[in-house]
């Protein structure tokens, strides 16, 4: 697993609920620790989610079309013009 899966699986989605749980924790009135890192942890969620969105996931494997090769390849062989 390279570091890229790893960002695009882990990575961006914790930094989005780290943001979540700051703007969350600034609206509730239970607990004035986390009402007093609320901003804290949203702009730790905010500057992570800024660098995870910027490494591109993993490219797409190329798809390889054998059948349309070796069709073209047996109608030539039958004498059959391309």
């Amino acid at each position: 697993m390279s570091f890229r899966s790893i960002n695009h699986k882990y990575l961006a989605p914790a930094a989005q609920g780290v943001m979540i749980f700051g703007i969350v924790s600034l609206c509730q009135p239970w607990s004035l620790f986390l009402h007093k890192y609320g901003v804290t942890l949203t702009l730790f969620g905010l500057i992570a989610f800024m660098i995870t969105s910027k490494i591109a996931p993993d490219p797409a494997p190329e798809e390889v079309f054998d059948d349309e090769f070796s069709d073209a390849q047996s109608s030539h062989k039958d004498g059959g013009n391309l």
